[in-house]
Order: C-alpha cells, then structure tokens, then sequence
C-alpha cells in the first residue's frame, strides 16, 4: 500500500497532471490531486499526491521538500487523517 503526502505551496497554476509529472520522476503516482476551491474552481494553492510503495513516498519527501518548483519552494511531507466530526452548522441555542 502507498502513502499519502500533503503538497503545499504549489504555484496556482499547476494543475493535477503536472502534480503527477513532478512525482513521477520519483516513482510510481497512484494519484495526485490539486485542490481547488468549490465556488471559484481555483487551485487552493495544495495538493495531494498518493505514491505506490512507502519507499517512494519518503524518498519523495526527502528529494521535493524545499525544492522550487515555478518560483516557488515545495512542501512535502506525509499526510494526516482529517480529524472526524466538527465543521458545517452555525448551530442552535
């Protein structure tokens, strides 16, 4: 099983395929997602990348964390689990 990474301060303009390109030079991407905001459909600026085998997964942290790509440095680092429950609802009195 592979292993999710977080990427973070991506250029705007990248877009999922080239979030796969820049990882598949590593190892095999099972998948890479820019997130993209629900009103405007811009990039949020962050992604996240699902490579094939923990061993390319942290030898991709070790190799993009802080590299530039388009200006700007990479953030790469594992990804953690949204914590359940909380969000949505203003909530009643």
């Amino acid at each position: 099983m592979g292993k999710r990474l977080f990427v973070g301060n991506l250029p705007f303009a990248t877009t999922s395929e080239q979030l796969a390109e820049i990882f598949g030079r590593i190892g095999p991407c099972d998948s890479a997602t820019v997130v993209t905001d629900r009103v405007s459909g811009r990039s949020r600026g962050f992604g996240f990348v699902e490579m094939s085998t923990d061993a390319d997964a942290e030898r991709a942290i070790s190799e993009l964390d802080g590299q530039e790509h388009a200006g700007r440095k990479l953030t790469v680092s594992a990804a953690h689990d949204r914590p359940a429950g909380g969000g949505g609802g203003r909530g009643r009195a």
